[in-house]
């Protein structure tokens, strides 16, 4: 039975992601899976990919989030679940705020890796509500896989030509 919203509550939206690399750092993809029940009980589905000449899994998994995200066309509440601890974990666990806190730096006082892609995240966050559930990778849940495909589709240049990942700078 389809959740039934209040008039002027957001909408509640589940993305599932995953980020994929051959080699790490090699080419790499994410593919991320939005889906939302209209109040009427018709789920809505976008699959979203995109893969990348040279990167790290790590990336692929923020990029696959902050993707998903930025698709939202309005402020929703927004379920995430994805098998990386490294991005469910910065949130569940408060490791952003204590980045943010320290200059972006480490407990061990070294850059925070990956610091342009955790800005561009906390700006595609702003408008939603969201809430983090890491889920266990390769273990038959059928949207991670379907998220593991098209990652690794995307990494395989199955899904369009290979980008430059810009901020990446191995």
């Amino acid at each position: 039975m389809a959740a039934v919203r209040a008039a002027g509550a957001p909408m509640r939206v589940t993305l599932y992601t995953d980020g994929a690399a051959r080699g790490n750092p090699g080419p790499g993809g994410y593919g991320a899976v939005l889906l939302y029940v209209d109040p009427s009980g018709v789920e809505h589905r976008k699959e979203l990919s995109c893969g990348y000449k040279n990167t790290t899994n790590n990336r692929m998994e923020l990029l696959a989030v902050i993707v998903g995200l930025e698709a939202l066309l309005r402020p929703c509440e927004v379920d995430v679940h994805s098998d990386s601890q490294y991005v469910v974990n910065a949130f569940n666990q408060h490791w952003v705020q204590g980045w943010i806190k320290k200059g972006w730096k480490t407990s061990q006082k070294k850059p925070v890796k990956n610091a342009d892609l955790w800005n561009r995240l906390l700006a595609a966050m702003e408008p939603h509500q969201v809430s983090w559930h890491w889920v266990k990778g390769h273990a038959g849940h059928a949207l991670n896989e379907r998220c593991d495909q098209l990652a690794t589709m995307a990494a395989d240049g199955l899904s369009g030509p290979l980008l430059n990942d810009v901020g990446f700078d191995g």
